[in-house]
């Protein structure tokens, strides 16, 4: 296992409105203890698509720990105009997401949803695994990915679930 897809629920899909939201820490502290057993079991790469929520969370954490430990983080958008209506919060966060080890953006605009399926495919077979914060419970459009990535054969998919997110509340 050395690369990992990091995918989730955007803020807004969790009424998360706000960065001093406290929920945002208790997924955090998830990702974090997520993120070092990744790397005690030899991650070396950790793929993200540039949305605004658990992704952005996680390359918090993640550029945090990358002051201790050897492992690379790359963006890998959908397209090149990605957030161009943003407003200017949202921008600063993007601008943080171009700032990865790696970035590349798939199509130059979005054309069809054809782009979309392309997209996920090709993440999908350039990565080892998956962790997905998704719960089938709170159904949004993510079920789609989620379910191409489980139907692939040898695929792991790691799912960060409300229910781990109350266990790990429940630690404190």
């Amino acid at each position: 296992m050395s690369t990992i897809l990091v995918t989730g629920y955007r803020s807004f899909e969790l009424s998360i409105f706000s960065d001093k939201d406290p929920k945002i820490e208790v997924i955090k502290k998830a990702i974090k203890k997520e993120l070092l057993r990744y790397l005690d079991e030899g991650a070396e790469w950790f793929i993200l698509t540039g949305n605004l929520g658990f992704e952005y969370w996680f390359l918090q954490v993640a550029k945090d720990l990358q002051k201790s430990y050897q492992f690379q983080i790359a963006t890998i958008f959908l397209t090149k105009n990605v957030g161009e209506n943003w407003n200017e919060a949202n921008q600063l966060k993007l601008t943080e997401f171009k700032t990865t080890d790696f970035v590349k953006y798939s199509f130059d605009h979005y054309e069809s949803i054809n782009q979309i399926k392309q997209y996920q495919t090709f993440l999908i077979n350039n990565t080892d695994q998956s962790f997905v914060f998704y719960d089938e419970d709170a159904e949004t459009n993510l079920k789609y990915f989620v379910a191409e990535m489980k139907h692939n054969k040898g695929y792991y998919v790691n799912q960060l679930t409300f229910e781990k997110l109350n266990d790990i509340m429940d630690e404190e």
